[in-house]
């Protein structure tokens, strides 16, 4: 897996816009991003004219080419307005923006999307274009979602599953250190399924409870030991809702991180995204930065 993640030192930053609100946000959060590592940003538009060339006309292609440079016009005049010393290029791909975004990113980028986009139905949707990059992209994903203008919280929140995610912590502490705040690692375990519905099972909680917290210290010591000058607080708490639980702690974070893992879809449409981050990605409070993992059995 950790060769699939770069660190946020040496990765590029490259966010897609289609000219809505959502992704004029996104645009500044990847600018600020970009910033932070000394990266320039790259902001993408994919237009699909060549998906849809059999029906549509030649002018309608030209109008939807113009319309989408204007977009990337637009968004590196507000990027450069709000951070002048950044570099900002812009690319114009005929191509549907998952494959656009895919492609910019290379093997080393992190991939910037709004939570929605044009035709979005609520504030709570994640449209589909952060929904299908999110579940086909081998970078690391950012999801901007969560309040405009908000205030720094100081935290950057990872959610880490077992010991296999201490790449997700590591890389998680590299972002807090790039925002000069704490890390908290945060273990949830479901009770219910840990020692099933019935009552009599429950006689077990205690056990099971510990071991859940030898996991999370089993991570959090190494982050500790490897990151001495970052504040890092650890804690594993039960729920009825894995996802539930990461969401609530997500409104007092500047950033979520975690590592999810994706199944393959069905009658080979492409990978799904496991029950807990579909959800997380779709309700979070603030920016969820997604890297994927290997699917395995039992995927949430």
């Amino acid at each position: 897996m950790e060769r699939t993640i770069r660190t946020p030192e040496s990765s590029s930053v490259i966010v897609g816009v289609d000219g809505s609100a959502p992704a004029r946000g996104a645009a500044l959060w990847a600018a600020a991003e970009a910033v932070r590592r000394g990266r320039p940003l790259h902001v993408v538009h994919g237009a699909d004219t060549d998906g849809r060339a059999l029906y549509l006309s030649p002018l309608t292609i030209e109008n939807v080419g113009a319309a989408g440079r204007e977009v990337l016009d637009e968004t590196a005049k507000a990027v450069a307005a709000g951070y002048p010393g950044l570099v900002v290029t812009t690319e114009f791909s005929r191509t549907d923006a998952v494959t656009a975004l895919r492609h910019a990113a290379g093997p080393h980028g992190t991939i910037v999307v709004g939570n929605r986009g044009r035709g979005g139905f609520g504030s709570l949707l994640l449209g589909s274009v952060g929904l299908s990059t999110a579940a086909t992209a081998v970078n690391p994903v950012v999801v901007v979602r969560g309040p405009d203008g908000e205030r720094a919280r100081g935290t950057v929140l990872v959610a880490v599953r077992d010991e296999d995610d201490l790449a997700c912590a590591r890389y998680a502490a590299r972002e807090a250190g790039l925002h000069g705040a704490a890390l908290r690692v945060l273990h949830v375990w479901n009770v219910l399924r840990s020692a099933g519905s019935m009552v009599s099972m429950l006689d077990g909680v205690d056990e099971i409870a510990g071991e859940h917290a030898e996991t999370l210290k089993a991570v959090t010591d190494t982050i500790r030991e490897e990151f001495p000058d970052l504040a890092v607080e650890a804690r594993a708490e039960a729920g009825g809702s894995v996802a539930g639980v990461l969401v609530e702690a997500s409104g007092h974070a500047d950033l979520l991180v975690m590592g999810g893992r994706r199944a393959p879809g069905p009658l080979g449409l492409g990978p799904n995204l496991g029950r807990a981050t579909h959800s997380v990605l779709h309700h979070a409070l603030c920016p969820v930065l997604f890297l994927p993992r290997p699917a395995g059995p039992g995927t949430p």
